[in-house]
């Protein structure tokens, strides 16, 4: 099952939540109408919403909160953006200019403040305290990981066993929420929650390992960035972590300058440190081992076709190429 097929299944679904991302968006003021409109229609994967919708149909659920739900989800993860790309003053997300570079960073901020704020009264209209729960521990998570990669910024000695609590904190704690929730809403036992949630967690951890890989050996036309970003921001993803543990002590210094200075100058020494290192395949392997561990979890689930479309957008995880 491809990623396009998963779609299909999820069509109406997913139609609807479009339909009430867009409703959700409208406010009375003109910039934030444009400023939010531009971000969330700019070609994101929605690859959370998706994953709630299913786990969600796979537990049998057949109410409307989990509409809601996968609109809040994908509003929060916008928020996240949008503060990222000015705490990193990027300049491009996806190919095409990102809102601080055309609206500034006070405005993305703000607007990034809006759908959080937004998502929040989604939430409580949705009528569930342990909803509430799971999305108010996850924005906290979030922030928490915002913070921790800041401080890993040009900081060659961080470990991969802090990078991975980086990763989990940044980007697979709203993976598995999305996860969780779709059981909660079917008021599934704490089991299955909890497989669901394993799941979403190791998906999302797979998802940023090959996010890192691609840094390094993607097409900017297909991913929408250019090889070595990541280390011309000074951030020590598991690639270069991996590279500088195996190479040879000038390769290692190499890197750690690289890191330290931000930058492009030495990314010719670093892609070749990471290629004879076998950084790349290193970082996928991870990845693929994290998929595998979610796939497991999914045995806690009846078979579905939903249940497969699960494990299909795990896999998926890892054999994109973008």
């Amino acid at each position: 099952m491809t990623i396009e097929e998963i779609r299909l299944l999820l069509a109406d679904d997913m139609s609807a939540v479009d339909r009430l991302i867009q409703a959700r968006l409208r406010s009375d003021v003109a910039l934030i109408n444009q400023l939010s409109a531009y971000i969330i229609n700019s070609g994101g994967k929605r690859l959370r919403p998706l994953q709630l919708l299913l786990s969600a149909r796979a537990c049998g659920y057949e109410g409307q909160a989990h509409l809601e739900m996968a609109a809040v989800v994908e509003f929060i993860h916008t928020a996240t953006l949008l503060h990222d790309d000015v705490v990193d003053s990027s300049a491009k997300r996806r190919g095409q200019a990102t809102a601080n570079e055309l609206w500034g960073n006070q405005a993305s901020v703000l607007v990034g403040d809006f759908l959080y704020s937004r998502a929040f009264e989604m939430m409580v209209a949705v009528g569930s305290m342990p909803v509430m729960e799971i999305m108010a521990r996850t924005t906290n998570t979030i922030a928490e990981g915002e913070v921790m990669q800041l401080l890993n910024v040009h900081e060659p000695d961080t470990t991969e066993t802090s990078y991975l609590h980086v990763i989990y904190c940044k980007t697979a704690t709203l993976f598995e929420a999305a996860a969780q929730l779709g059981g909660v809403l079917a008021e599934q036992p704490n089991q299955v929650n909890q497989a669901l949630a394993e799941y979403g967690r190791q998906l999302g951890t797979a998802f940023q390992l090959v996010d890192d890989a691609l840094d390094y050996t993607g097409d900017a036309g297909a991913t929408g960035k250019n090889v070595g970003d990541d280390l011309a921001e000074g951030k020590p993803t598991m690639p270069l972590i991996h590279a500088m543990r195996h190479g040879s002590p000038s390769q290692a210094e190499t890197i750690r300058r690289a890191i330290v200075q931000g930058g492009r100058r030495d990314i010719d020494a670093v892609l070749d440190a990471i290629e004879t290192t076998g950084a790349i395949a290193y970082t996928r392997g991870l990845a693929e081992q994290a998929v595998d561990k979610a796939i497991a979890s999914l045995t806690y689930l009846p078979e579905s076709s939903y249940r497969n479309a699960m494990e299909n957008l795990a896999r998926f995880s890892v054999e994109r190429d973008y």
